[in-house]
């Protein structure tokens, strides 16, 4: 069949199309958000640089874009190409069997009113992190995300507290089941990497500090414990710039890599020689971080919104949860709780190797990944 993708170009849509490119489907990407070219396999005919001004720019458009962006796009299609057009253009040449968005606000908006019009044509939602539970909370998202549930046909989740919400926001559609926004890991390639837990000395952090991310509320529970911590060895990697700023400030002795600093295998290499991980935030679907923390064997410490993480999480059995993202002594607590109990480490890390063989596995969720595409033509 024909595939169309629509997306960001993030690194959990290249690995979640890789799944599909030994298949004979045709995969077509477009690039919705004109971001640039998507750095996958040249089997994908990508759509690109599409965007096209039908006027000179008018004084204010930004300022509007910024501070009434639903106003704004009542009038963006006098003033421009918009997603809509331009996926008419490619429905009309392309002829898909199937289009599969990833994300909603900034994936799934913009393409509602020409999926309307193809009514007859399959359309799949992957949900991604915040994408309902987050923004279900705003009054002209709910409106907008209703609409988009309303047509779209079916859906795939990354956690399965994502399809009760869709449920709850009206979606009559199937649910594809639960798989990671990222597919799956190749376990035994990413063996290599993995140290045994007794020789492991580093506590790793996700740096986030931003509308969901609470690293900083991490970096202050650690800055209380650094003597109690000195035989263990800081990396704070995907670190927002006042994260940064303050270890600097601070004169903590911690290393600090910013968001760009690792490229995904990188991260992998490093959760494979943490003794623990951190991540913490106030809004989020199923972690991918998370995910790879269990993976590598780091011992996962994780906040906890809307019950997501504690699907993967037994509390004090394969992990810690943080039930208040913005508790520095919480969090301090929590860390040194871990630290204390090396065997339990080593048996959580035993634990979670089971669960990534069962759940996490590329090969599982790839046979997953491609039965979603067979089940949207029945």
């Amino acid at each position: 069949m024909k595939i169309l993708f629509i997306s960001m170009p993030s690194i959990h849509t290249i690995r979640w199309i890789d799944n599909l490119i030994d298949s004979n489907h045709e995969l077509f990407w477009f690039d919705v958000m004109h971001k640039g070219k998507l750095d996958t396999n040249d089997k994908v005919l990508q759509f690109t640089d599409w965007k096209k001004r039908k006027i000179r720019p008018i004084k204010g458009e930004y300022f509007l874009s910024r501070k009434a962006p639903f106003l704004y796009e009542k009038i963006r299609p006098f003033l421009e190409v918009t997603e809509n057009e331009y996926l008419e253009k490619i429905i009309n040449e392309i002829k898909p069997d199937v289009v599969h968005s990833f994300e909603m606000q900034s994936c799934s908006y913009q393409i509602r009113k020409t999926m309307e019009k193809h009514p007859d044509l399959k359309w799949i939602y992957s949900c991604w992190g915040n994408d309902l539970y987050y923004y279900k909370n705003f009054k002209e998202h709910r409106a907008a995300i209703k609409k988009v549930l309303k047509r779209v046909n079916f859906i795939h989740t990354d956690c399965q507290r994502d399809i009760e919400i869709a449920k709850s926001l009206g979606f009559k559609g199937k649910h594809l089941g639960v798989i990671p926004g990222g597919t799956g890991y190749k376990l035994d390639q990413l063996q290599k990497y993995k140290i045994p837990i007794g020789q492991r000395k580093i506590i790793l952090v996700k740096g986030y500090e931003h509308i969901f991310g609470r690293g900083l509320t991490i970096i202050k529970a650690l800055e209380e414990i650094t003597e109690e911590i000195k035989d263990y060895e800081v990396i704070v990697f995907a670190a927002h710039p006042i994260v940064i700023e303050y270890v600097k400030q601070k004169k903590l002795p911690f290393i600090t890599l910013d968001r760009h600093g690792l490229k995904h295998d990188k991260v992998l290499e490093l959760m494979g020689k943490a003794l623990v991980y951190i991540g913490n935030s106030i809004s989020d679907g199923m972690s991918n971080t998370l995910l790879e923390a269990i993976v590598m064997g780091a011992f996962p410490i994780q906040s906890n919104p809307g019950n997501v993480s504690e699907e993967i999480i037994n509390d004090k059995i394969n992990g810690l949860i943080i039930n208040n993202p913005e508790s520095t002594l919480e969090i301090k607590n929590l860390i040194l709780d871990a630290l204390k109990d090396r065997q339990r480490l080593i048996m959580a890390s035993e634990i979670n190797s089971e669960i990534a063989k069962t759940r996490l596995d590329f090969e599982t969720n790839r046979n997953k990944v491609l039965a979603i595409y067979n089940l949207s033509i029945q």
